[in-house]
């Protein structure tokens, strides 16, 4: 059998047409998101009135030069098929070298069903299709290469705990939380049962750049200002939230949990862990911060960071630490090199170590994850 030689830490699914009919309850379809027209002829997911439709072109570029990216104007019958589909998503790595992925949602799409905070019983359905919408149809393509990571709902710390039961049940490896657990602006004790489920079941807890806070939600930056905020998304809003999970005890009491900040990319770790370890030093006894160790010993014990094109990464890795990097994609959305992946991690990784490079690029996944070093193709 194949071993995993190139795993795909952060990849993504477009949601296929037909989602919300197949696996969304019969009840609930008159509120589920509804495709139609942009304004240039392109396909798009409608929320409702006074919400920004989603446009699939920037989450459904594979082959496309960068001249060609735009928001507007592409189909579900102009881009790749392997954006929603299981088998043909299969083809689409052959082709670029990537033996297995592991696959978020669209965080636009999760976010209509999460923003319903009084009918619950929407919110829960949205959540819960799917999660059955990647494992019983995506992923059952080869659930040896395809992985979900099962989306947590907005509903409070035993909601999150019965998702996470019910997902692991269905193969999720892992999960993503894209609020804290009990649904508070602020990381407390309250949220620790659900931590504390994912350390006894194995499961890694995805944090997908940033925590949704109601008192810091806007919109989405256009012109100009687009560029800045999605090239430093991730270094500027996941380091304050790796250090709240920190500073917070967490780890102290559940030192097995593990981590992983989803496109944060990771040039940016070593300054982040000298500063903070600084930091704390200067300030732990006014803020009453209690912690065993130091700050950067719980990032390199407890977090993993994902990222795509990081040479400055790279070359700082034993900085970073080796054991807590690793390459992914994006694939299908903008920032993805599909199909020439390999061609992109070499110009990369020249001069790196082959167990290093293994342990970048599949390694760490394996030991994380707790997969078999081999598959079925």
């Amino acid at each position: 059998m194949p071993e995993y030689r190139i795993i795909d830490a952060d990849c993504h699914v477009v949601e296929p047409p037909h989602i919300w009919e197949r696996w969304l309850p019969k009840q609930y379809l008159d509120r589920a998101p509804k495709l139609i027209k942009d304004e240039a002829g392109g396909d798009a997911w409608s929320f409702g009135p006074d919400v920004p439709i989603m446009k699939i072109g920037l989450v459904a570029t594979p082959g496309m030069r960068f001249e060609d990216m735009k928001w507007a104007g592409y189909t579900y019958d102009t881009v790749r098929k392997g954006c929603w589909d299981g088998a043909a998503r299969l083809e689409d790595m052959d082709f670029d070298g990537v033996d297995a992925e592991f696959i978020y949602p669209s965080q636009r799409t999760m976010m209509h069903f999460m923003r319903e905070e009084k009918d619950r019983d929407f919110h829960r359905a949205g959540i819960r299709a799917y999660n059955d919408f990647m494992a019983q149809e995506f992923c059952a393509a080869n659930p040896q290469r395809l992985f979900f990571l099962a989306q947590m709902p907005n509903l409070g710390t035993d909601e999150c705990i019965t998702e996470l039961r019910r997902c692991r049940e269905m193969g999720a490896r892992g999960c993503i939380i894209t609020s804290w657990p009990a649904g508070n602006d602020d990381l407390g004790p309250e949220d620790e049962p659900f931590f504390a489920a994912a350390q006894e079941l194995g499961m890694p807890v995805s944090i997908h750049i940033n925590i949704q806070r109601k008192r810091s939600q806007r919109g989405v930056l256009e012109g100009p200002a687009a560029i800045g905020s999605m090239a430093l998304s991730g270094m500027l809003a996941f380091p304050p939230i790796m250090c709240e999970l920190i500073m917070t005890g967490l780890f102290d009491r559940l030192p097995e949990l593990k981590i992983i900040g989803v496109e944060t990319e990771v040039g940016w770790i070593p300054e982040a862990l000298e500063q903070v370890d600084n930091f704390y030093w200067r300030n732990r006894t006014h803020t009453g911060v209690e912690i065993k160790h130091l700050p950067s010993h719980y990032f390199h014990q407890n977090f993993l960071c994902t990222f795509i094109t990081d040479r400055t990464g790279v070359k700082n890795r034993y900085e970073i630490g080796v054991e807590n990097m690793a390459w992914s994609s994006d694939y299908p959305h903008h920032g993805c090199d599909w199909p020439y992946s390999r061609k992109v991690i070499n110009d990369m990784m020249d001069g790196v170590a082959a167990d290093e490079r293994h342990a970048i690029l599949a390694g760490n996944m394996i030991r994380l994850y707790g997969l078999d070093g081999s598959y079925v193709g």
